[in-house]
């Protein structure tokens, strides 16, 4: 199947590592341009010479998505090097699961108005596409109460709220948004092989509800947002796609 993705411009925040990487990466193998960013500069530059390899232009900035400015500043950049913006996914959680009020601001400002602003900074160049999308990141923490219970869970619930709310409110203008919810998903230096060599337990216990056995990985969350991204999706808004191996149980009307 062709995506339709051809030369198309994605916008991925988080996109050095983990599922921000593979969706970056993913988006790249069908042919589109990415710009990422991500807190790191030398993170950044080392994706962005990877994801540029095969001469496919990338761009990248190091910034915090909290910093509403600074975020905005990359959305601008990203459209000037390539001359429009079609698709943004918004990526990154600070990954709080702790009860303090710390916590709650860092996930508020972090996983909501991270993604709040990410969109809106696009929105005036997703106007001017003919294939827009929005994916948004989210998690199935925002749908069962489990061990991110608090701030973590939250806010993933948040972003499934105002993702729909969006995907109604934009569709009459041609831009799409949806949401992709992963289940628990392992990668080299991200949070399950942290806990698996920090708390044993937790990731014992966490994997024993995972009927297939296994956690998820980077690249099938990717093939699941790339798809919803892409003009092959183009009936689809406002779905919450769930990729987690079964791993929930609640039923979704």
């Amino acid at each position: 199947m062709d995506l339709g993705l051809t030369g198309r411009k994605v916008l991925v925040s988080g996109g050095t590592k983990g599922i921000g990487r593979a969706i970056a990466e993913a988006f790249v193998a069908e042919g589109a341009q990415v710009a990422i960013c991500a807190r790191n500069a030398d993170e950044v530059e080392a994706a962005v010479a990877a994801l540029s390899r095969d001469g496919r232009p990338a761009f990248g900035q190091a910034l915090d998505v909290s910093d509403g400015p600074a975020l905005h500043r990359w959305v601008d950049a990203a459209a000037a090097e390539f001359d429009g913006i079609d698709v943004s996914v918004a990526n990154v959680s600070a990954l709080q699961v702790g009860g303090d009020e710390a916590a709650w601001q860092a996930g508020f400002a972090t996983d909501l108005m991270g993604t709040v602003r990410m969109v809106d900074a696009a929105m005036p160049y997703l106007e001017k596409s003919n294939a827009a999308s929005i994916v948004v990141i989210s998690s199935v923490s925002g749908r069962e109460i489990d061990f991110a219970a608090g701030p973590y869970g939250a806010f993933k619930a948040a972003l499934v709220h105002y993702t729909q709310g969006l995907a109604f409110r934009l569709a009459p203008r041609n831009i799409r948004a949806n949401i992709v919810s992963p289940g628990n998903v392992y990668f080299p230096g991200g949070v399950w092989e942290n806990i698996e060599r920090g708390n044993p337990e937790l990731f014992a216990s966490a994997l024993a509800l995972n009927p297939t056995g296994r956690m998820g990985k980077p690249e099938e969350i990717a093939r699941a947002t790339v798809f919803l991204a892409s003009p092959a999706a183009s009936f689809v808004m406002g779905t919450n796609l769930v990729v987690d191996g079964a791993l929930t149980r609640g039923v979704q009307l």
